[in-house]
């Protein structure tokens, strides 16, 4: 088995849902008792803010293939990303890396391929609704995915920063997503809803309004296990 590298903190708190989900998926796979190796390498969340802020794309590589370099280093053999945002840049920092890398926007997109979903709703922070990175890979294989509207994102991205990624759960936050995909139900009739926050699965926990919501967290995490395990696809 291949040992897993994981740039975490990013958030914190989806970073225990990460190992949460690996040592699952890893169980789910194997008869015997076992687990696999995980290298995490917890990352500063407020470091992260300000490079995302100040847009520096080029100190967003950098400050990723860092964290790559250094779980290369402590004896990864591959290495993944705990977190949607970054991979903005992910295709720069894959072709500086090491080693192989798995991403969660390509995991994602065969997932919602294989299901077969056409229209899909994203939400995330600010900076994933608004770019184009998640939305390419899936419109390149025929898909469509639209996002909320500039208030709806302003109001989720605060939510994510102020509460959920501080690990702080509110019913009435819950209830102020759920109107969001109701919205986006009506007015553009997906049939699947991409959680493209990795905080996000803490506290949209199930599928509402007859569609899926896919689990992004979740996802990457089968992949990892599945590659962790030589089970590639």
């Amino acid at each position: 088995m291949k040992k897993i590298g994981i740039i975490g903190g990013i958030g914190p708190e989806s970073t225990v849902d990460y190992y949460k989900c690996i040592i699952g998926a890893f169980h789910d796979k194997r008869d015997e008792v076992g687990y696999p190796e995980v290298i995490i390498y917890s990352a500063d969340l407020s470091s992260l803010m300000k490079i995302l802020d100040a847009k520096d794309w080029e100190g967003l590589t950098d400050w990723l293939v860092e964290k790559v370099g250094a779980l290369h280093k402590a004896g990864a053999e591959f290495a993944a990303i705990g977190s949607n945002t970054p991979h903005i840049v992910f295709a720069q920092v894959q072709s500086r890396s090491p080693i192989p890398m798995l991403s969660i926007i390509e995991e994602t997109r065969k997932n919602a391929q294989k299901h077969g979903f056409k229209k899909l709703g994203l939400l995330g922070t600010r900076f994933t609704m608004e770019s184009d990175f998640f939305k390419k890979p899936f419109t390149e294989k025929g898909m469509m995915v639209v996002v909320p509207d500039k208030a709806d994102q302003e109001l989720i991205h605060h939510r994510l920063f102020s509460e959920i990624e501080l690990g702080i759960i509110k019913d009435s936050t819950r209830e102020e997503l759920l109107s969001i995909v109701k919205k986006m139900v009506d007015e553009h009739s997906i049939d699947a809803l991409i959680l493209g926050c990795t905080e996000l699965p803490l506290i949209l926990t199930k599928g509402e309004f007859g569609i899926a919501f896919l689990n992004t967290t979740a996802i990457h995490a089968e992949s990892i296990v599945n590659y962790c395990m030589g089970n590639e696809t």
